[in-house]
């Protein structure tokens, strides 16, 4: 089922040489105007118009289009990376991209530049060989990804997606495509007190008591909920950031503490902010003076997983995996998030993407065989898939 290109643009170096491009820019939660650019001087060279929707200085994302009319596939990857930590620890330089042993090591090698890169060199090919007959193919690069998923935010409100009638998401998923994963909230509690002298203490107010009250409680009405998702399973609730006093002998008069909830279909981020804010207000209630903010939300994606688009996709990965595959769901949140908003649960989406291992840790790396493959996938399945659709 694999589509026969009758005059290639790239070699296989080409397109590890255009991956190892983008893993030499550092755009470490920031600087993807620098891929943007990058990426909009390949698609010229070959013909797409590409434009780089600037934000700052720094911040961009990036539009590019192939066809015209409908239907319109959506296809998405962000290009921003997290933190490569200490390079001392990585065997290869993170920002170097190194071939070992089949693999293609880097920092973003899997977590998303192959499967950027996968889609670019795609779109750029069904392009040179007129594979596209009918709709439009839609490249929306994404900035901050990593942390916040502004970049998709911006997206979804200028309207990119209002037209869109299926999205294919490149994240790191191997063979395996997913089709729903859970949400992320993060919220920060500010407690003010009083300080005094720890000898004297009924001169003071302790800023930490009325957080060690409410995430207690908070602990169990959330890990001990017996709702569940059918697919996702529990939320999650961790407090993962606590500061609290500066001197041992001095009671505290400000006191924060930051938590990640990973959130379920069935139990919302606004329930979580809600049953929270009741822990909240029960302490402010006896004299405390607690806030919270909820400074990112992003809700979990659910969609049924049944559609014309998975149907395809199965049928090619499995024929380049030689074996059947099986969509399923993810934990982690990606733009899905921002770019499924309004659309119903059976829209067809697919997070599908060549991976690897070491995602966020070092040595991160994308196997060699795979990501040249999803170039191939990816050409077959969105031609395919547009070109069958009936008038």
């Amino acid at each position: 089922m694999d589509i026969e290109l009758k005059r290639p643009v790239f070699t296989n170096e080409d397109c590890i040489a255009i991956l190892g491009d983008l893993i030499a820019i550092n755009s470490t939660n920031d600087h993807e105007i620098t891929v943007a650019k990058y990426l909009q001087k390949l698609l010229k060279e070959n013909g797409i118009d590409a434009k780089v929707l600037r934000y700052s200085d720094t911040r961009a994302d990036l539009l590019a289009e192939i066809g015209s009319g409908s239907p319109v596939l959506g296809i998405s990857g962000h290009m921003d990376v997290v933190d490569a930590g200490d390079p001392t620890e990585w065997t290869s330089n993170p920002f170097e991209l190194t071939e070992r042993d089949g693999r293609l090591y880097g920092r973003g090698a899997a977590d998303m530049k192959s499967g950027l890169a996968a889609m670019v060199i795609a779109l750029i090919e069904i392009k040179h060989n007129r594979l596209l007959k009918k709709g439009t193919i839609r490249l929306m690069a994404t900035f901050g990804e990593e942390v916040g998923e502004e970049g998709s935010q911006k997206i979804t409100e200028m309207g990119l997606m209002d037209d869109v009638d299926a999205l294919v998401i490149g994240e790191p998923s191997g063979y395996d495509p997913a089709f729903s994963h859970k949400g992320s909230l993060d919220i920060r509690l500010t407690s003010k007190g009083k300080s005094a002298h720890s000898s004297m203490p009924e001169d003071g107010k302790n800023a930490i008591d009325p957080l060690i009250e409410i995430l207690h409680a908070a602990n169990h009405h959330f890990r001990d909920s017996a709702v569940e998702n059918e697919l996702l399973g529990p939320l999650t609730f961790h407090t993962t950031i606590f500061k609290g006093g500066n001197q041992v002998n001095s009671i505290p008069a400000m006191a924060e503490a930051e938590i990640n909830v990973r959130t379920i279909p069935n139990f919302t981020n606004q329930q979580v902010i809600a049953d929270l804010q009741k822990l909240v207000d029960q302490q402010n209630d006896a004299g405390a003076q607690v806030k919270l903010e909820a400074y990112m939300t992003q809700d979990a994606v659910e969609t049924t997983g049944k559609s014309r688009l998975m149907e395809l996709i199965q049928q090619v990965g499995s024929e380049f995996r030689g074996a059947p595959i099986k969509p399923g769901v993810i934990p982690a949140v990606t733009d899905a998030s921002n770019l499924l908003r309004d659309k119903d649960e059976g829209f067809p989406f697919a997070i599908w993407g060549p991976t690897g291992d070491g995602v966020h840790q070092v040595d991160e790396y994308v196997e060699k065989d795979l990501y040249l493959n999803f170039i191939k996938i990816y050409i077959t399945v969105f031609t395919q898939y547009l070109n069958a659709q009936k008038d």
